[in-house]
């Protein structure tokens, strides 16, 4: 196998929720609150046989002491992928921000920020 081909293979699960996002915004279309896409997200994700938790609870510490305020990561797949969900009409810096600092407090090596809102789907990892 080529590098190339590896590589390809290697993430290919990026291509695959891109793919299942894209089907869910064909048949939801933008306007609806992020909970309905969230909802329809990991239904077809667990279809495809990916383990996948919603609104996980990502403590935040000052210092060695944990606060009484979490995060909520929108979806986690098979432990080591964030999805982060907008509904907007556009996405902004803040919401990259927020996704590569879920990313940097958990140490999840992957993660991708996915809108609903925009007429043609909009994702990046």
């Amino acid at each position: 196998m080529d590098l190339i081909e590896e590589h390809n293979k290697k993430y290919a699960f990026f291509k695959e929720i891109t793919g299942i996002a894209m089907q869910i915004h064909r048949e939801y279309h933008p306007g609806l609150l992020e909970l309905a896409y969230e909802a329809a997200l990991k239904y077809l994700l667990t279809q495809k046989q990916y383990n996948v938790q919603k609104q996980v609870l990502v403590p935040i510490y000052w210092e060695d002491v944990m606060l009484e305020e979490n995060y909520r990561l929108d979806l986690l797949v098979n432990n080591n992928i964030i999805i982060e969900l907008k509904a907007t009409k556009q996405i902004i810096s803040e919401h990259r921000k927020q996704l590569h600092n879920y990313m940097r407090l958990t140490h999840i090596p992957y993660g991708m920020l996915i809108n609903f809102g925009m007429q043609s789907l909009y994702s990046e990892w």
